[in-house]
């Protein structure tokens, strides 16, 4: 075990020293828990610094250490490193039935109860159960080598019900760890907060201080995403101001994606300003190598005007698009935007099902992870790590696959914005009808 650890650790170039350090062990001791983990710390924090290379060593090591964690013997948890090792394991994603283990052999007190009964049922999903409890305990370890991952959790587990208190946990965490997996989580949990708590300004700022340090991050994706929420839900001539700031940290093809991804949700909300914006910018920064972009700038404007006055001349430029140009999501929502259309310029009929947009078809199951890849619908972000087709999945999909998915919430809220339209539509023409 020890020399193929060494040998992944060798692969990469910001663990040779960690690796170099394995290699002097003695082939014959197995390594402690608290060394162990040094190691895994150190490839994680690695990994959302740029090194994607890690992430295969990450996996590989969290099962060396469980087999470590599980065989050692309940005398080395006399070590509060070790039992510090435990923990910070169970909460880097590991077995958290090796936290069960643990905890039950544990009859001489080295483990804190407090702490293990909170983690073991946040790991089986009863974080709103944890918060009372670790509130009381985690302040205790606030100087320790567990707190920042303790305020991480409790952060996570409050985040629903106090947004505003889980922030400042979230700031402990990342404060106290810097340059670290800690950091890089806690930053972009606490956009998404921010931005759903309302607190704009505060939403920014994490942004801004993200993008100066995560973007190569394989989990950048999730961060854009919430900061396109956080924009779009925010958008005035200030936040202006602050994107282009936070934006500036970004090469081209990051920065035109984002665009995108800002322009879909606007277009989405009937938020026709901002679409088009930030369509145009999208065009700017497509420039002449990238026509795909740029159509798909094009749509999204057209999307945003399928509401408006020139409804006609919309639908229209929707069906112009090649169909090849368009993400599987992309195409669903151009047949979800012509159906409002059509259903807006048709004269109502009684209660008629046929102003109804036409039913949505499910999407196979094996194809929902490939959705997270295509909310822009470029289908080639530029942020984390590509996602790659299954070995053996045909390059074509279906007709079926095609069709609108859902599991789309935006797309779902396009149909619902539609069918309140055309609700009014129909109304105003009954009452002028009287």
């Amino acid at each position: 075990m020890l020399k193929r650890l060494c040998t992944l650790l060798a692969a990469s170039a910001l663990a040779a020293p960690l690796a170099l350090g394995l290699a002097r062990a003695n082939g014959t001791e197995e390594l402690t828990p608290y060394k162990m983990i040094r190691s895994l710390q150190y490839v994680q924090d690695s990994v959302v610094l740029g090194d994607h290379s890690a992430i295969e060593m990450q996996r590989f090591m969290l099962g060396a250490i469980d087999e470590r964690l599980r065989a050692a013997d309940p005398s080395a948890f006399r070590d509060p490193r070790n039992v510090d090792a435990a923990l910070v394991y169970v909460m880097s994603g590991g077995n958290p039935a090796t936290l069960d283990l643990l905890a039950d052999r544990d009859i001489e007190g080295n483990f804190d109860s407090r702490v293990t009964d909170a983690l073991r049922q946040y790991l089986n999903g009863k974080g709103p159960l944890i918060v009372e409890n670790l509130t009381k305990a985690a302040p205790e370890y606030k100087n320790s080598r567990i707190g920042p991952y303790l305020f991480l959790i409790l952060g996570n587990a409050m985040s629903q019900q106090d947004p505003i208190e889980a922030m400042k946990h979230y700031d402990w965490a990342r404060l106290t760890a810097p340059g670290t997996i800690i950091e890089e989580a806690a930053l972009r949990r606490s956009v998404s907060l921010a931005a759903g708590a309302g607190l704009p300004e505060k939403g920014f700022r994490y942004a801004l201080n993200y993008a100066r340090r995560y973007l190569t991050s394989p989990y950048a994706s999730q961060f854009a995403d919430v900061f396109v929420e956080l924009a779009v839900a925010h958008f005035d001539e200030a936040a202006d101001g602050r994107v282009s700031e936070i934006l500036s940290f970004m090469d081209s093809a990051r920065q035109r994606e984002v665009y995108l991804r800002v322009a879909r949700r606007a277009a989405i909300a009937g938020n026709q300003a901002l679409a088009r914006l930030a369509s145009r910018r999208a065009e700017e920064l497509a420039g002449d190598d990238s026509s795909r972009s740029q159509v798909l700038a094009s749509f999204y404007e057209g999307l945003a005007a399928v509401p408006s006055a020139d409804v006609f001349s919309a639908a229209e430029a929707l069906e112009a698009i090649p169909d090849e140009k368009l993400s599987p999501r992309d195409r669903a929502l151009r047949e979800a935007a012509k159906a409002v259309a059509d259903a807006v310029v048709r004269p109502p009929f009684g209660e008629s099902p046929a102003q109804a947009p036409a039913p949505i078809a499910e999407r196979p199951a094996g194809e929902q992870s490939e959705l997270a890849a295509e909310e822009s619908g470029s289908g080639m972000s530029p942020f984390g790590q590509p996602v790659e087709a299954s070995p053996g999945r045909p390059s074509e999909m279906t007709a079926e696959a095609e069709a609108a998915a859902s599991d789309d919430p935006a797309l779902d809220g396009f149909l619902a914005s539609g069918r309140s339209k055309i609700d009014e539509i129909d109304a105003l023409l009954k009452r002028e009808g009287q």
